[in-house]
């Protein structure tokens, strides 16, 4: 075996890609798309795969390529599910050697054939079994994944640096609908990836509570935007709330509260990260009482009420204003009405 083939590729989203990738490495040997045109270039190729991943345009491009590529008797099969189609019954017949995940899938392709099939198994995959450092510094991020954005990272990664300690960022993030880990994630995750190194944790999906915790134990907590902070980035507000000191970027849009360096940390004008415990504290007060004062629900609903009201007293006012006007031109209109008929 000289490659394996996989459909999916990436790790963080596929199972059987995660597992293709560690088995790759394992063997010594690349891991490739199974339709990319480079695998042409192999002699002896690992095809591992779960049919029901596949499109079905892929199933024919699979079929087609089955048809005329070189190593087409020279391939060995690794299956992870049996669908019983049409294209899996052909490569168990073609494959030199049939590898099956668990004994069930050995025992479902014997009726096809009954050599060189080995009922194997899959073993863990954890890649990146790395145990966290205790950093001195730990920085926490979280967010929609399809609003990453790693250019201010890199100021971020010269401060910490210039720190002179030990430092780590933790990055969780939550997918938006019509967003895919592959399409919107994965690019910036690997941006930070190049920034921070060996200094970054990736820290999945986190629910409320573990997020609240990240909050709580860091030293700080990072976001950054395409223009700067808006006043309805409620990963920021959540943030302040919970008494983190916030690095992110500020404009003339961002809230005008938002102080650099009394309630948050403005990366733009921001020389060194700020190390001394009293600052840091005051920060972190200051942020508590704007949220609460400001910028948490209370305020909101308070604010929305208010604003409510005083509607509905200026469409009070309009409309006595309408009554009296339309009196007024009633008085200067024969018959009462205003280009009507008389009543009388």
């Amino acid at each position: 075996m000289d490659c394996v083939l996989s459909y999916h590729m990436n790790p963080l989203t596929c199972g059987v890609a995660k597992f293709n990738l560690k088995l790759a490495r394992e063997l010594g040997v690349s891991m490739h798309q199974v339709l990319d045109p480079i695998v042409t270039t192999y002699r002896a190729p690992l095809l591992s795969m779960k049919m029901c991943e596949f499109d079905r345009a892929d199933v024919g491009r699979l079929g087609e390529l089955l048809d005329w590529v070189e190593w087409r008797e020279c391939y060995s099969l690794f299956l992870h599910s049996w669908e019983d189609t049409e294209i899996e019954h052909r490569m168990v017949l073609e494959a030199v050697d049939v590898f099956c995940g668990n004994a069930e899938l050995a025992s479902q392709v014997s009726n096809l054939r009954q050599s060189n099939i080995h009922g194997l198994w899959c073993p863990g995959t954890l890649i990146d079994a790395r145990r966290f450092d205790d950093a001195e510094i730990s920085v926490f991020t979280f967010g929609m994944a399809h609003k990453i954005r790693s250019r201010y990272y890199d100021k971020l990664k010269n401060l910490l640096e210039d720190a002179g300690k030990s430092y780590c960022l933790y990055v969780s993030t939550a997918l938006h609908e019509n967003t895919s880990f592959d399409d919107d994630f994965s690019v910036g995750f690997e941006e930070l990836s190049e920034v921070f190194d060996h200094d970054l944790r990736f820290l999945g999906y986190l629910l409320d509570d573990a997020t609240y915790n990240y909050l709580l134990e860091t030293d700080f907590f990072v976001a950054f935007f395409e223009q700067g902070v808006r006043a309805n980035n409620t990963t920021v507000h959540a943030a302040m709330h919970c008494g983190a000191v916030v690095i992110t970027n500020l404009d003339e849009y961002s809230p005008p509260e938002f102080q650099h360096m009394k309630n948050i940390i403005d990366i733009t004008q921001c020389d060194e990260i700020p190390q001394d415990p009293d600052v840091l504290a005051e920060i972190s007060a200051n942020a508590i009482k704007l949220d609460e004062e400001a910028y948490g629900w209370s305020a909101l609903v308070r604010n929305m009420r208010s604003e409510v009201g005083a509607s509905e007293e200026l469409s009070a006012d309009d409309n006595d204003r309408d009554t009296v006007k339309a009196a007024e031109l009633a008085s200067e209109t024969p018959g009462g009405v205003p280009g009507g008929p008389g009543l009388g």
